[in-house]
């Protein structure tokens, strides 16, 4: 005799409020840091894109200790990363510094628009493939390519840097473009990077180790904008260096066994 079918699963109806309430969160930082920019406070914008950053890196664990993460919470999440380290980020750097490459007559006195272009088109290109490697293997403790949010710090920081210090956008082109550009091509390389997803923040913890966490925050308050685009950056170069140690020592040869 056959079994009865089993009755299929109800699907939940509404969303989640609290884990979606922060990546909202992200997008406003987005579209405070797109205004801020507009108007030429570019401080304000890059604390627009900490914020989010902030909120972005909150909205996961949150769903995952409550047990809330949703598909739908997903694809939100990921279109408001697009939105704040993606297109809000290259508007950033672009209002403050790339808009001077219009002097400059390569491709038209568009260069500026280029690259501020190419680096929202690699964000978009990085995420993509996040969400598709993610629906493959699952999480991982390692990144393919610099995750968006790094690569959204190293250029807007940088922004927040410069205008600490009274820098000028034209004054500080050349950098801005290398690097606008160095993070857009770091974010589609396959190029390895350490996800720090096994660091329990909640868990107990060592005392150099709590110390170090302590000193950091302390390094940071200090001066925000440099100590947070030198960290970020030093994390957008360790894996390339990483990468290049490992192939010059798959390369070097073996000491011959006595």
């Amino acid at each position: 005799m056959n079994e009865p079918l089993a009755a299929p699963k109800r699907r939940r109806k509404g969303i989640y409020l609290l884990p979606n309430l922060f990546t909202t969160g992200t997008l406003f930082g987005a579209f405070y840091a797109i205004v801020a920019s507009m108007a030429g406070h570019f401080a304000d914008a890059a604390q627009g894109i900490l914020f989010a950053m902030i909120a972005d890196s909150l909205d996961g664990r949150i769903a995952r200790m409550t047990n809330t993460s949703t598909d739908f919470g997903k694809e939100y999440d990921s279109l408001c990363d697009m939105a704040a380290f993606g297109i809000a980020s290259s508007i950033v750097v672009y209002a403050f510094s790339l808009h001077f490459l219009s002097e400059y007559q390569w491709l038209g006195g568009k260069l500026g628009g280029v690259l501020a272009m190419t680096y929202a088109t690699c964000a978009a290109l990085r995420l993509a493939r996040f969400n598709v490697l993610a629906a493959i293997s699952g999480s991982s403790k390692d990144f393919f390519g610099l995750p968006s949010p790094a690569a959204a710090a190293v250029v807007v920081f940088f922004v927040w840097t410069a205008d600490s210090y009274h820098l000028s956008g034209e004054e500080v082109l050349l950098p801005a473009s290398i690097i606008t550009l160095g993070a857009a091509l770091l974010m589609v390389s396959s190029i390895r990077y350490n996800s720090f997803k096994k660091v329990n923040l909640s868990g107990r913890m060592r005392f150099l180790p709590f110390v170090a966490v302590i000193g950091l925050m302390v390094l940071v308050a200090s001066n925000p904008p440099l100590i947070l685009f030198l960290g970020f950056t030093i994390y957008a170069m360790s894996g390339p260096v990483v990468a290049l140690y490992r192939r010059l020592r798959s390369r070097s040869p073996q000491a011959p066994a006595n």
